[in-house]
């Protein structure tokens, strides 16, 4: 009898451990599983960046620069018409002096090519930091202002005469010729100019200044274009000739972000 009561209590107490066992596992905080999702709400738009520097040191955005060009273009080709100086040369130094018009001088005095008072200047003035601290800097109403002194501070000093020797479209020799002339100090102004023009084919300004057809484009019969650092929609279209709207169409874009290495369709 007392043998049978004490296994009985034997397993009444194996009982009791495992039950604890059991509800001692159960309270265990579960481990918990990190879930990347991703959102598509409110993504930024991966879009290429330079910094233009001169008299503004200032970031942009490509799209501004094309910004820009629309905008001025038409003032920098009737500029060339009436003064001669390539509208290439006009929008690049434009575009480099002023930040693409973001630049803290264009803002508080309209003046998008960096031109200082030097002797003899009776116009407004604006103080701004260059290669001196609150240098003075000539100041405009309007940006069509800025542009036309741009025009005539090229014409009326001597040291820019051998310039007008220079074929109208050598917008290379202006590059480098304004850089012997002294108008910036910057050793790499030239080939910043150049890159601008070429990038953007400002070229084609000086052409439509002179009643030129446009310079050769890329071959219409291209069927495929592989996108490069420093391209957008707007400049790949522009280069085959076709509306951002056709490019996208071709291409079953939704928008217009593309990527490095991405294959456009352009038939």
């Amino acid at each position: 009898m007392i043998k049978k009561i004490f296994v009985v209590f034997v397993l009444v107490l194996l009982a009791s451990c495992g039950s604890k066992k059991k509800a001692s596992q159960g309270n265990r905080h579960p481990k918990k599983e990190t879930v990347k999702v991703k959102s598509d709400r409110n993504r930024e738009l991966d879009r290429e960046t330079q910094t233009l520097e001169s008299t503004s040191r200032t970031t942009v955005y490509t799209e501004t620069v094309e910004d820009y060009i629309r905008v001025y273009s038409p003032i920098a080709v009737r500029q060339m018409r009436e003064f001669g100086v390539p509208a290439s040369i006009t929008l690049s130094q434009g575009i480099l002096e002023s930040g693409a018009g973001k630049g803290e001088l264009v803002r508080k005095a309209n003046n998008h090519f960096g031109i200082k008072c030097h002797k003899g200047w009776t116009g407004a003035r604006a103080y701004h930091d260059d290669d001196a601290k609150g240098e003075c800097f000539r100041k405009y109403d309007y940006p069509e202002l800025s542009y036309a002194d741009h025009s005539r501070f090229l014409t009326t000093r001597s040291r820019y005469d051998f310039l007008f020797d220079l074929k109208p479209d050598d917008y290379k020799g202006w590059a480098r010729g304004l850089r012997k002339a002294g108008y910036a100090t910057d050793r790499r102004y030239p080939e910043k100019l150049i890159s601008l023009i070429e990038r953007y084919r400002l070229y084609q300004y000086d052409d439509q200044a002179m009643g030129k057809r446009s310079r050769k484009r890329e071959h219409k019969s291209d069927r495929q274009y592989v996108v490069t650092k420093g391209d957008t929609l707007y400049s790949i279209s522009q280069r085959y000739d076709m509306s951002v709207d056709e490019l996208k169409r071709k291409n079953d874009l939704r928008d217009n972000t593309i990527h490095v290495g991405q294959v456009l369709y352009l038939n």
